[in-house]
């Protein structure tokens, strides 16, 4: 991955985001997050928390669910992009593409992100995961 870009726009760091999800690379996703960046999970399950406050929270939670996940990313589709009245924030609908590792079977996992984007890093994320997509790809 490339180096930060300060000015890097909304659109460039989804894109850096994505990448580092796919190669699950601690140190990009940690570039990629700003000291005191939000991610917030609306709809979520008992045990996973609704909001992860400051980098060092987010990139610790982040890879020990790689650590213990039973799936991967292998590419992102996007079905669309909105600008809001924000040029910071973005509202992105998209499809996160992988397998299963234990049963090397495919699945689409929609879901919307909202993300704020300031100085070339993630201020704020809000990540409206599927949960019923979520569930057939750890099950199928």
């Amino acid at each position: 991955m490339e180096p930060l870009v300060p000015t890097a726009s909304p659109r460039e760091v989804l894109t850096r985001f994505r990448t580092a999800a796919i190669d699950q690379s601690v140190d990009d996703m940690r570039r990629l997050y700003a000291p005191d960046a939000v991610h917030e999970f609306p709809f979520h399950r008992p045990g996973v928390p609704a909001r992860l406050t400051g980098r060092d929270e987010i990139v610790a939670w982040t890879t020990a669910g790689w650590r213990t996940r039973r799936i991967a990313y292998d590419r992102y589709r996007t079905l669309a992009v909105h600008d809001t009245g924000d040029p910071a924030t973005i509202v992105v609908e998209q499809q996160a593409l992988g397998r299963n590792l234990a049963t090397g079977h495919e699945f689409a996992l929609p879901n919307i992100i909202v993300l704020t984007a300031r100085y070339g890093r993630i201020t704020h994320l809000r990540d409206y995961v599927n949960l019923v997509a979520v569930d057939a790809a750890l099950s199928s």
